[in-house]
């Protein structure tokens, strides 16, 4: 049971520190995106970098309240499809219609998400953190 919680709380902070994390990131590329990029390329990131995490924390939500130990919450998961699959889904379409936002500029910025995630792996593993501890150090 311990475990059990353990594991919960620490996917979702993962999934918390991730979006604070690739937030952080958008803000601190958006000026340097003005600058060289344009403005509406830099927008374009931006819009579907938020996109991104909105999709991330509805996809979270999503799989908390379907995969639980005490069963399936229907109404929260018929809510919350209803919410992610046909709005924010009709968001992104919409974001790729506006014809002063370009293609690839929207592409990396719904990528960001999994950029930070990979990031955030290859980081662990260059610093040997998920390492056991060795026996015998003095």
């Amino acid at each position: 049971m311990e475990n059990e919680i353990l594991t919960t709380t620490l996917e979702h902070s993962y999934i918390t520190r991730t979006v604070r994390t690739t937030g952080l990131v958008l803000l601190v590329l958006l000026p340097f995106g003005i600058i060289y990029v344009g403005l509406y390329d830099a927008l374009a990131f931006l819009s579907a970098g938020v996109w991104s995490i909105i999709n991330l924390l509805f996809l979270s939500a999503l799989i908390g309240v379907a995969v639980r130990p005490g069963g399936v919450d229907k109404t929260a998961v018929a809510v919350l499809a209803l919410v992610k699959f046909p709005l924010l889904y009709a968001s992104l379409y919409c974001l790729f219609r506006v014809d002063i936002f370009r293609v690839a500029p929207l592409a990396l910025g719904m990528s960001m998400v999994l950029i930070v995630i990979t990031l955030k792996a290859v980081a662990r593993v260059l610093f040997h953190l998920d390492a056991a501890p060795r026996e015998g150090r003095a």
